[in-house]
């Protein structure tokens, strides 16, 4: 698991900075990649990264601001021209429905595969046996959701020491066994799956916030999470201006991240009025309240280890 950062600014695109675009790639763990929001020239970045959109499984918009929507139906589009068949689910906000159909039906668009929109509201948006993804809104000027991505724990690991001292060779009894399966031997013994299998590895939380002021529904969703991806669009004096715009700042984003108990805060949305050294700046004010802060730059990726869930 990990993140990819493919547009970084607020508002407009920048020399340095596209506008919003992150990509969730789940390729160990699902084989495909989440998108979260897709600003104008989206599918451009992507040209400069190794994801391949038709890896692209869901897209989740975080709100219907433009430098958040804006390339999301040329991506669509294009999808199709790139080996792309398989069901890509977009969710969002109210209106995300009429954007992308009214888009793709003026443009006389042809779609190779499925398309399915789903318009949200708060709560549990998508869950499966192994993720599970949630949905509150945020104080923004229009709609704005954030989503916390859940992984739920792992099978813990096969001791296999231990079960080669019972004399059972490895095949196909040692991935039963991994199940939570029960075998017995030739012999009649028992070999019992909890007596060989590790505890439950936690699985990671991701929290990934659309554009929004300091609010109670973000500390939620950024709850003991692994990554807190929070938008920082002005720096720590310009409170006023944040609130005014309903925007947060380095140290907002970080007190967020520190009352929440998340183990990493990663800043974008940065506003174009930022150089690069102003930009090393914002995230220095940002470590001030919560250490491991770090900004988010074009086509930047951030790990995220499962260890990162076992240091709460």
């Amino acid at each position: 698991m990990e993140l990819q950062f493919l547009g970084t600014g607020a508002g407009i695109p920048a020399k340095s900075r596209n506008v919003t675009s992150i990509a969730l790639k789940l390729l160990e763990e699902r084989g495909s990649i989440w998108l979260f929001d897709a600003g104008e020239g989206t599918q451009h970045q992507i040209l400069h990264t190794t994801i391949k959109p038709k890896r692209i499984e869901k897209i989740f918009i975080t709100h219907l601001h433009g430098d958040h929507i804006y390339g999301l139906p040329g991506l669509l589009a294009s999808r199709s021209f790139q080996g792309g068949e398989t069901k890509v689910t977009v969710y969002g906000p109210k209106g995300i429905k009429e954007y992308i159909e009214t888009s793709l039906s003026i443009s006389q668009t042809y779609l190779k595969y499925e398309l399915q929109i789903e318009e949200v509201t708060e709560g549990i948006i998508f869950e499966d046996a192994v993720f599970k993804v949630e949905a509150l809104m945020l104080e923004h000027g229009i709609v704005s959701y954030g989503y916390r991505i859940t992984e739920k724990d792992l099978p813990g690991k096969l001791l296999v020491d231990k079960l080669q001292e019972t004399g059972l060779k490895p095949g196909p009894d040692f991935k039963k066994i991994k199940n939570g399966e029960d075998v017995v031997l030739a012999d009649g013994t028992l070999i019992q799956s909890r007596d060989f299998v590790g505890p439950p590895v936690k699985g990671r939380v991701v929290a990934i916030l659309g554009d929004t002021k300091e609010c109670e529904a973000a500390g939620k969703l950024a709850e003991n999470a692994a990554v807190l991806v929070h938008e920082a669009t002005f720096a720590g004096g310009e409170s006023a201006l944040a609130k005014e715009y309903f925007h947060s700042t380095t140290i907002q984003a970080a007190n967020t991240a520190k009352k929440a108990n998340a183990t990493q805060l990663i800043l974008t949305h940065i506003s174009a009025r930022y150089d690069s050294i102003q930009g090393n700046q914002l995230v220095e004010e940002a470590k001030g309240v919560f250490k491991e802060s770090y900004l988010a730059e074009d086509f930047k990726v951030f790990p995220i280890p499962l260890s990162f869930a076992n240091m709460k």
